[in-house]
């Protein structure tokens, strides 16, 4: 069972990687009516799904605006954008 901690970190990351997503994908946000709010289902983590829509279904959460929800099927693995990082004993070039 996840703690609170935990659920705001997956969910803040869910959050960062829809909104990159959003900026590859543009098409997707003119799918999405203004001012909805949005709940991030991650498919491979079934934990947390359930305790997005929950929380999105529950009497706590009432919003006037509408619900749109986001089924994700997985996150890839982060990867660096380094292009060729190599170990050198003396820098090649002076710092400018």
């Amino acid at each position: 069972m996840y703690n609170q901690e935990t659920i705001v970190e997956k969910n803040l990351t869910l959050s960062f990687e829809f909104e990159r997503y959003l900026l590859d994908h543009p098409d997707m946000l003119a799918d999405i009516p203004s001012g909805a709010e949005i709940v991030l289902l991650p498919q491979d983590d079934p934990e947390l799904y359930r305790i997005n829509l929950e929380y999105a279904r529950s009497n706590e959460y009432v919003a006037e605006q509408p619900i749109v929800y986001i089924e994700i099927e997985a996150l890839r693995p982060p990867r660096s954008r380094l292009v060729n990082p190599h170990l050198v004993l003396q820098p090649t070039a002076p710092f400018p």
